[in-house]
């Protein structure tokens, strides 16, 4: 007996549902609102990256310590740390070729033979 009820009751529910769909396409206009920040943005000065890794590499010094050092695209600046998983330090130069320097620290060489500077510890030169 159920069945005889429940049966059309479930139909019925369902027409409902699919009755209530409309078929037609939805059309979106734009151009609604204008752009408060559009010319603060037109404006704007160009937005310049960060350099990225070009290459990196670990060096031995002559005290026998390991520096890792990240050389950045550029040519003007690199990342030292003086453990592998520790915090970089980024030295900058004006222009490439010249000594990467922060406040402690002083980078020069090529990317297989070095000579750096860090806090606590005189000039030593290292290589990879």
């Amino acid at each position: 007996m159920k069945i005889r009820f429940t049966l059309p009751f479930a139909a019925a529910s369902a027409l409902l549902a699919l009755s209530a769909c409309n078929s037609e396409p939805e059309t979106i206009v734009g151009g609604g609102t204008p752009d408060d920040m559009a010319a603060e943005l037109a404006n704007a000065a160009p937005v310049e990256l960060p350099p990225s890794v070009k290459e990196s590499k670990t060096y031995r010094c002559k005290d026998s310590s390991l520096v890792y050092i990240d050389w950045l695209s550029g040519d003007k600046s690199a990342n030292i740390r003086t453990e592998k998983a520790g915090m970089p330090t980024l030295v900058k130069a004006e222009e490439a070729g010249k000594p990467m320097v922060a406040e402690g620290y002083s980078l020069e060489g090529s990317q297989s033979s070095i000579t750096i500077t860090l806090p606590g510890k005189g000039s030593q030169s290292c290589k990879s």
